[in-house]
Parts: structure tokens; C-alpha cells; sequence
């Protein structure tokens, strides 16, 4: 469905109410006027009248109508079709939340289509209202909005993994006898999917950047060239995330291979202290005619003071050799 639909002259918002059959038409009004429409996650029949107003290419209608794609840029004759990944890092959940932002630049206007939570369009719209200057680039100075508001996000979180990563790194080094294993494990799976969101839109900063995209102004290179710096900041912060991740992972392996060693000492050596008196008292007990002390009278107070004396000698040294 339709959630906002504004004609912006000169950078300043027209009031009143404008039909969508003649939106184009405004657009078309000045040089310096272009229509935005947004839209949240529509259907083919709440599309079908844009498509038709706009001329819209049907293979990225289709992309925008089903959504599930990658970060991508189209060029469909004078149309342009660029689809972001917004993120949010869920802190309790610790997970990233992505949706998607579409958005078709053409000749005076731009459609927006969001699916999933996300309130950047909305926010950016505001933000945008309130400075006139900026709006005055037209439909390519509000993608370099969304593009630079979606890469704050992005550095937001960044910030929230490191927090779980540095907490993460606290627990394998310390004392505490847990496998963190698994939860290492779900934030990797995360990190991956997060980071196929953000350097999978490297291509489409690269053509905006480097002026690939036709009739992009001289002064908007210089601020997609800084989105797309930032962005390659953002890809580098995750490969070292990725990386300390699994370095995470490979310690704590380690730290339960050394505790499970550490237990099986500790098991072959109170073993081993059992086994001595278990076997004094078996030789003490086959009762033949001629066995050892059988007939002195200090006998067994002989074999329990053996007994003992043999189990202390061999804690004592399982605990110097730090067995126990």
C-alpha cells in the first residue's frame, strides 16, 4: 500500500492533494520538481497503478513486488533500480534483523518500497523535509540519504557484535567450565549473513561512485564516493569479526579439550589410589593356611595402616604433578 506520496518543489514539499494519475505530470512541471512515492511491501494489484504511471520495467516489479533479493543495481533505460539490505542489531537476541529497501529513480520521481521492519525511509523523509538543501539534488540526493542512513545502521551493528565478541572472548579465558560453542556458532551464522548484506552493495556503490550511473551531478560523486569508503570500512570491521570469531571458536574447543584431559587425570588418578588398597585387601582376604602377618596380632591394623600410608603417597604425588 501507499504510505506517503509528496511533490517536492525546489526542495520544499507542495501541499495539498495530488491524484496519482497526475503525479508524473507534476514531476514534469520544473526541472527542479520530482514526485516521491513511498510504498510497504505492495501487491501486484496495489503496484499495478505506479507501474503504469511510471512506466516501470516488469522485471524489477517483480523483484520489488516478491522482494528476497540480493543488494543489486538495474539500469532499465532511463530507470534506475537499486535494492539496499537495511540492518538492526537485536542486543537480547543477538541477531541481526535485515529488511529490504527498493527504491526505481527515474526522470522527476522516485518510488520507495520497504519490506520488513524498518524505519529508515520513513525517518529520512523527515530529516530531508527539514532541510530543503538537500532535497534540491532531487530523487539521486535522496538515494545518497537512504544509502548514508542504511551505512549508519550498518556501523550500529558492528558496534553490538564487537560488545558480544569482547563478552564472548571474557568467558572462554576464564574459569567457568561452559562449552560456549553453540552461541558462538548462531553469532557466526549471523555475522555471515549480515556480511553478505553489506558487501554485496560494493558494486552498486562502485558505479555510483565512479559516475557509471548517466546524469549523476558532479557534487553527489564526491558524496557516494564517501558512502562508498564507509562502506568498505564497515566490510573490513566484519572480515575481522568473522576472524575472531573463529579464532573464539577454536579456543574454546581447546579449553574443553584441556578440561576433558584435566578430568581424565583426575579420574586415572583417584582410580589409581583406589585400586592399592583394593588390592591389599584381596590378597589379605583368599584366607590361605600361610599367608603374610596371618598369624601376628597387628596383622590388619598392619594392611589398613598399608593401605593408607600407599593412598596419601599417591596423592601426593598426582597432586605435585597437578593430577589432582
Amino acid at each position: 500500500m501507499i504510505v506517503d506520496f509528496s511533490v517536492y518543489d525546489c526542495g520544499v514539499r507542495r501541499q495539498g492533494d495530488l491524484k496519482l494519475e497526475e503525479a508524473l505530470e507534476a514531476a514534469h512541471s520544473s526541472p527542479d520538481t520530482f514526485v516521491w512515492i513511498g510504498l510497504l511491501e505492495p501487491t501486484e494489484e496495489e503496484f499495478g497503478d505506479v507501474i503504469s504511471e511510471f512506466q516501470l520495467h516488469p522485471l524489477a516489479v517483480e523483484d520489488a513486488v516478491h522482494a528476497h533479493q540480493r543488494p543489486k543495481l538495474d539500469i532499465y533505460g532511463s530507470t534506475l533500480f537499486i535494492v539496499l539490505k537495511a540492518a538492526r542489531y537485536l542486543d537480547s537476541d543477538e541477531m541481526v534483523s535485515l529488511s529490504e529497501l527498493m527504491l526505481f529513480l527515474g526522470d522527476g520521481f522516485l518510488v520507495t518500497v520497504r519490506h520488513g521492519e524498518s524505519p529508515i525511509l520513513g525517518e529520512v523523509r523527515q530529516q530531508l523535509e527539514a532541510d530543503p538543501g538537500r532535497l534540491k539534488s532531487g530523487p539521486l540526493g535522496v538515494l545518497h540519504a537512504v544509502i548514508d542512513r542504511v551505512l549508519d545502521d550498518y556501523a550500529l551493528v558492528v558496534r553490538g557484535l564487537n560488545n558480544d565478541i569482547e563478552e564472548i572472548e571474557r568467558q572462554v579465558f576464564s574459569d567457568e567450565r561452559k562449552n560456549h560453542a553453540q552461541r558462538i556458532y548462531r553469532l557466526k551464522a549471523e555475522v555471515v549473513e549480515f556480511r553478505q548484506a553489506v558487501v554485496g552493495l560494493d558494486d552498486p556503490l562502485d558505479q555510483l561512485a565512479n559516475g557509471k550511473v548517466a546524469e549523476t551531478d558532479t557534487a553527489l560523486l564526491h558524496y557516494f564516493r564517501d558512502v562508498h569508503d564507509h562502506l568498505l570500512r564497515v566490510g573490513q570491521r566484519i572480515e575481522v569479526i568473522d576472524n575472531l570469531l573463529s579464532s573464539a571458536l577454536t579456543a574454546n574447543l581447546a579449553q574443553v579439550g584441556v578440561r576433558q584431559n584435566d578430568d581424565m587425570r583426575k579420574i586415572s588418578a583417584w582410580v589409581a589410589i583406589v585400586a592399592v588398597p583394593t588390592m591389599i585387601a584381596g590378597v589379605y582376604g583368599m584366607n590361605f593356611e600361610h599367608m603374610p602377618e596371618l598369624g601376628w596380632l597387628l596383622g590388619y591394623p598392619f594392611a589398613i595402616g598399608l593401605m593408607v600410608v600407599c593412598c596419601v603417597g599417591l596423592f601426593l604425588m598426582f597432586r605435585r604433578r597437578g593430577w589432582l
